[in-house]
């Protein structure tokens, strides 16, 4: 959960990054630095590892002075969590100095080619190439704008950055590539300020823009101008966040629920940060404590949820057997705690839960733990009791999570299911090491593919218009993506009060066809994998019966337009990784509905976010 903070004005630009820093700190990071352009023209850099205590120490041991900088908190995506790789990184030559949110996929094509014309790297980080490359094109001749506008068009992935040049004393540049990584510019007077979260400038002021997809802006005291990549001029609306601290921190958003579902991206790089091994093809979970003869001695998992989190774990089966060739049940944690399941010392018992503290998932871990049970977790709530009870645990990133209807955490969640079927499968030795580095790649892809999604939300809207007053709602799904049916029918159960079921395609004609008339919309999931042709079938049935057909398909299918009645399109993806992306169409849709239909998306009747009793 990097943080970033850059200041130009007339203040001392080290008070007010350390500042926002410290603001910024709930995020989570293991690793801080600043850079700032003092008055004789000079850059000084200051990081450390660790807490910012760490960096606020140095500072104060070898103090910075000067008007315009860039900081950042870091959670390692590429490379060890040290000085060396902390941020900001600066260019061969020093004419360029860089932070970075995000992960560069193609970072080591570009870092091969540098190194091949002579550049020398400092660090493991995919964020240094980003320097080098700006500063090959000032090389060439090009100007600060240009030349970073040229580089960052040849980056791929999610990320923001932001620029600074000692050449350039009066400016910053900043940019959003895809959708996660957010970038905020505060606008004072005869100042401004940048930041990847409002609280890190709140107190500065409260006039804000939020960047956009491949928007970048230049940046000096006196004002900003924005543009796309391309240079297009691009107009950005100015929002008067209020100092109400709830109002404050939806931002742009009208609901907590709609905030969350747009940080998916975001909360998907931080649950990645740190445990890919890109160079090597791999995936690091240190907090597991997995070793082979842990992973070799299981002959079953256990997952044990409740409700969103249960539906997570339907998922993760897939993802596990598939990869890692353990079998793997899904267990209600009420039910898991009456029914005595066969568990032993070679049996691991997963629970997932969003707060670590649901008493359903606790009690079963005790009950599991007693039997002789490993006990793993999967939290967002860093510091839970779900955690600390564990041998081993995968904390999510994924951001506090205030909207009762759980959503990032549901996507962060089958993630952090993903790296642990990938790294059961490297001790197992049931990957090739090809394999293994394709899955790796995969993941980096994700965030991207998720930010995609969410770029535009008219076709929900469009769809709540016509189906708000549905009384009921059928999803179907098959496979991996049968799960993901169960999710689509909860949330908009859970949040417009709707009846709603999810349903295994291929049950259809063991009794719920029944229920399909001309007044039963029918959702569903019709991603083309391996059972794409047999969920044509099942809507060609729904169809013939009345039912209206939304599919969500994938890009590029030319044949569900003819056989559904609404299509929602996303992104091409990996079958094990598809739940991810198929389900935010899901959360939108449900989200869109209650809005029509006047309900407390945020606190839905009768519901609480977590669940501490019985």
């Amino acid at each position: 959960m990097c943080g970033i903070v850059g200041y130009i004005g007339a203040r001392q630009a080290p008070d007010v990054i350390l500042n926002g820093l410290k603001r910024l700190e709930y995020r989570g990071y293991d690793s801080a630095g600043l850079a700032v352009l003092a008055n004789d023209g000079t850059v000084g850099v200051r990081r450390e590892a660790g807490k910012l205590n760490g960096l606020l120490a140095r500072v104060a041991n070898e103090p910075l002075s000067g008007t315009i900088g860039i900081g950042h908190t870091r959670w390692a995506t590429h490379g060890q969590p040290n000085r060396t790789n902390s941020h900001p990184h600066r260019s061969m030559n020093g004419r360029i100095v860089v932070v970075h949110n995000g992960i560069i996929e193609n970072f080591m094509p570009l870092r091969q080619q540098l190194m091949a014309e002579g550049v020398d790297f400092a660090s493991d980080t995919d964020t240094e190439v980003a320097a080098h490359l700006i500063e090959k094109y000032l090389d060439e001749g090009l100007s600060f704008v240009d030349g970073t506008r040229k580089a960052l068009q040849q980056l791929q992935g999610s990320s923001a950055f932001v620029v600074l040049s000692p050449e350039h004393p009066d400016t910053l540049i900043c940019a959003r590539l895809g959708n996660a990584g957010g970038i905020t510019l505060g606008l004072g007077d005869d100042e401004m300020f940048i930041a990847s979260d409002i609280p890190a400038i709140l107190e500065y002021t409260r006039r804000m823009i939020f960047l956009e997809n491949k928007q970048m802006a230049v940046i000096t005291a006196a004002g900003y101008t924005i543009t796309t990549l391309d240079g297009a001029d691009s107009p950005a609306a100015i929002h008067v966040i209020p100092y109400d601290p709830v109002s404050a921190a939806k931002g742009k958003f009208k609901h907590f629920m709609q905030k969350e579902i747009y940080d998916q991206p975001d909360a998907i790089i931080n649950t990645l940060r740190g445990r890919l091994d890109f160079e090597n093809g791999r995936v690091d979970l240190p907090e597991m404590q997995l070793t082979a003869a842990i992973a070799n001695d299981l002959q079953k998992i256990y997952v044990t949820a409740c409700g969103t989190s249960y539906y997570s774990g339907l998922v993760g089966k897939f993802m596990i057997e598939s990869m890692a060739r353990v079998p793997v049940e899904v267990e209600y944690a009420s039910e898991f705690r009456y029914y005595n399941p066969i568990v032993d010392d070679k049996t691991a018992v997963l629970a997932i839960t969003q707060s670590g503290e649901t008493a359903d998932t606790l009690a079963a871990i005790e009950q599991a733990r007693g039997d002789g049970a490993r006990i793993w977790s999967i939290v967002n709530a860093i510091g839970s009791q779900a955690a600390r009870v564990s041998d081993g645990h995968i904390a999510m990133h994924a951001g506090p999570e205030i909207g009762v209807a759980s959503t990032k955490a549901f996507t962060s969640s089958i993630v952090d299911q993903y790296m642990l079927a990938c790294a059961l499968a490297e001790l197992r030795g049931t990957a090739s090491a090809a394999q293994l580095a394709q899955w790796v790649n995969d993941l980096a892809q994700l965030p991207d593919r998720v930010g995609r999604l969410l770029a535009d939300d008219r076709p929900y809207r469009e769809l709540a218009n016509i189906f708000h007053k549905a009384q009921n709602f059928l999803f179907i799904g098959r496979g991996i993506n049968y799960p993901v049916a169960l999710e689509g029918a909860l949330k908009l159960k859970e949040i417009s009060y709707i009846h709603a079921e999810g349903y295994p395609a291929g049950e259809m004609k063991h009794g719920p066809i029944a229920l399909i008339d001309e007044s039963m919309p029918v959702l569903a999931i019709v991603t083309q994998d391996a059972l794409y042709d047999k969920m044509i079938s099942q809507i060609q049935q729904a169809k013939a019966r009345g039912g209206t057909i939304i599919a969500v398909a994938t890009e590029g299918d030319t044949v569900i337009a003819q056989e559904a009645d609404h299509v929602i399109y996303v992104p091409q993806t990996p079958a094990l990784l598809s739940a991810v992306v198929n389900v935010i169409p899901l959360q939108l849709l449900a989200y869109h509905i209650a809005l029509q239909r006047g309900c407390d998306v945020d606190q839905p009747r009768n519901l609480a976010k977590s669940v501490t009793v019985e």
